[in-house]
């Protein structure tokens, strides 16, 4: 075993990482906490932010089977010299619902079989709590809701605390959601639907319950068959529950950077990721209080390549961490409201923000809503709580990673109505990024603009012409394509900062002012709008922080201008 922790990328088993000397971001504090909110818990976060090692922390802590390793496995942790009194007081049942797999025919039946086969082993584990021959007696059982029925009536009858684990346990129906639509979902989860069916058992069986998933939806659906759970997603005292604060992000690089052998500091390491991993935040009080998160899966491949390699990733761009664009885009597509959820990934794209309020709970037939629409890409860590205005919340894009998912959404949704030849746009793109030619690479994507007739009936207008550049400019890896950046007092269009860490050689950067006409508007409009821009765009150039951005590169100061669909002028201007 070697003399240093190693890295846990992909592991999620608390015993495993603590026995075989792996690294470990001490999260014990938190267990007393969870402790004196309730005894039955319900808690949300993003994929890959570390719940199933969370989970996987409690199970231990609480199993009655794991205290004799209790010096091995909380040694040197906080909660070892602040345990509670429920410290290994229970018998666990941990369920992992995205186990359950198949198609809509299969899942009742998957649902079954894997019960059934966590009970068989909980009775053969805990056994020796109960009676000789308790495993075979549940064994005998044919069916998951009788054996859980037995199970929780030998339980009271013998003392002993049951603790159920849930995880993922929003898995499967979002899935059926996604991919049959809300009426075979509402088979699922309403009247005599055997998941709800499952979820009446757990109510009045076990001592402590925490379950733990993505989004609400399935939460909602279930109330009535379970309604003791409290929901503890946007508390605030949980805001920083998972995830990695920057004191633990610093800590992970202080102990592995000198292991790695590369030459940056911690420092410079930590402003090269927080662009990129940053700026989570999930409780509307915590804004003002606490300092953002980190993505912890992120981190950690970030960290994984410097070890590997020496230095740090070539792409930022975690592939681990990115959302399940396949589950989203269904989501969006759900029955007849395409256009519609459409329009609002446009308007996040464009914008980086939209002005609306988290919902705790929403039901899947009221998905058609904005409100509980927009929830739904929060739940699935797409938007982030960024401020409060006029009392709707501000939740916006939380940093690179995922603002590039949205613009790859918007360039599949693009060049599915186009057949823009993406190969002769990367050379564009290296002529401009590389010699300073950046006619041709603006031209280009004007001209697509203009023949793309389906895209254009559906989004034509400033805004959506804006979405559409933005969508394009964000294929070349070199550049940080930045909407909206406040230069002087004033918002440019685009910024295309050269991209160093990637690319260091890039010689060249582009503000770019894209102004837009109705097709009706005269010359003299657009002589005004031109000379406008002009100014604007020269303000801009002037502010302290275009230095910064732009990083020994050439400046050039480009206006593109359309009336209707047709470029009208293109110019530099500076």
């Amino acid at each position: 075993m070697p003399d240093f922790k190693l890295l846990p990328s992909g592991i999620a088993d608390f015993r495993r990482i603590r026995l075989e000397n792996y690294y470990y971001v001490d999260k014990t504090a938190w267990i007393p906490k969870f402790e004196l909110v309730s005894s039955f818990l319900f808690f949300c976060r993003p994929r890959r932010f570390g719940k199933t090692l969370m989970l996987s922390l409690l199970e231990s802590y609480y199993d009655c089977k794991q205290t004799a390793d209790w010096d091995m496995l909380f040694g040197g942790l906080w909660i070892h010299e602040h345990p509670t009194a429920e410290r290994g007081k229970f018998q666990v049942m941990r369920l992992d619902f995205s186990q359950v797999t198949g198609t809509i025919d299969e899942l009742k039946p998957m649902l079954d079989s894997y019960m059934d086969i966590v009970l068989n082993l909980f009775a053969e584990k805990y056994e020796d709590m109960y009676f000789e021959g308790f495993a075979s007696e549940v064994k005998k059982m044919n069916k998951a809701k009788p054996k859980l029925t037995y199970i929780a009536g030998m339980a009271k009858k013998y003392g002993n605390r049951l603790y159920l684990i849930l995880d993922e346990y929003d898995n499967f129906t979002n899935t059926v959601l996604a991919q049959h639509g809300e009426a075979v979902y509402r088979t699922l989860t309403h009247a005599d639907g055997f998941y709800r069916d499952l979820f009446k058992l757990f109510k009045g069986n076990f001592d402590r319950i925490l379950m733990m998933g993505v989004s609400p939806v399935t939460m909602d659906d279930l109330t009535s068959g379970y309604n003791i759970a409290t929901n503890i997603t946007t508390d605030p005292w949980f805001n920083q529950v998972l995830g990695f604060s920057e004191p633990e992000v610093r800590a992970m690089l202080d102990y592995y950077r000198p292991l790695s052998g590369i030459e940056l500091t911690t420092d410079e390491m930590v402003e090269q990721m927080r662009p990129w991993y940053d700026n989570y935040c999930f409780a509307e009080r915590s804004l003002k209080t606490d300092p953002k998160i980190f993505n912890s899966s992120m981190v950690t491949y970030y960290v994984n390549t410097m070890l590997t390699l020496g230095t740090p990733p070539d792409s930022m761009e975690a592939p681990n961490a990115k959302t399940d664009h396949t589950k989203l885009r269904q989501l969006i597509r759900l029955d007849t409201i395409d256009l519609y959820r459409r329009g609002i990934v446009h308007r996040i794209a464009q914008d980086g923000y939209i002005y609306s309020r988290v919902k705790d709970y929403f039901p899947a037939i009221e998905l058609i809503k904005k409100e509980n629409f927009i929830s739904l890409l929060y739940y699935y860590g797409m938007l982030t709580m960024t401020d409060i205005y006029q009392g709707e919340q501000r939740l916006g894009i939380p940093n690179n990673n995922v603002r590039r998912q949205y613009y790859d959404f918007l360039l599949d949704e693009y060049q599915r109505a186009s057949d823009i030849d993406t190969w002769d746009l990367k050379e564009a793109f290296r002529a401009a990024a590389y010699c300073g030619e950046w006619r041709a690479l603006f031209e280009y994507i004007a001209n697509a603009y203009r023949e793309d007739s389906a895209v254009r009936s559906a989004i034509e207008g400033e805004r959506h012409l804006q979405g559409y550049f933005l969508a394009y400019l964000n294929m070349y890896q070199g550049y940080l394509t930045a909407p909206e950046v406040e230069l002087n007092h004033g918002y440019c269009d685009f910024f295309l900062m050269p991209d160093k860490m990637r690319q260091p050689d890039i010689a060249h950067s582009y503000i770019v002012e894209l102004k837009y006409l109705k097709a009706d508007a005269t010359d003299a409009e657009a002589d005004r709008q031109w000379q406008e821009a002009e100014v604007q765009i020269r303000q801009y150039a002037e502010g302290g922080r275009v230095a910064l951005l732009s990083r020994d590169t050439l400046l050039h100061l480009v206006v593109i201008q359309f009336r209707g669909p047709k470029l009208l002028r293109l110019d530099c201007v500076g």
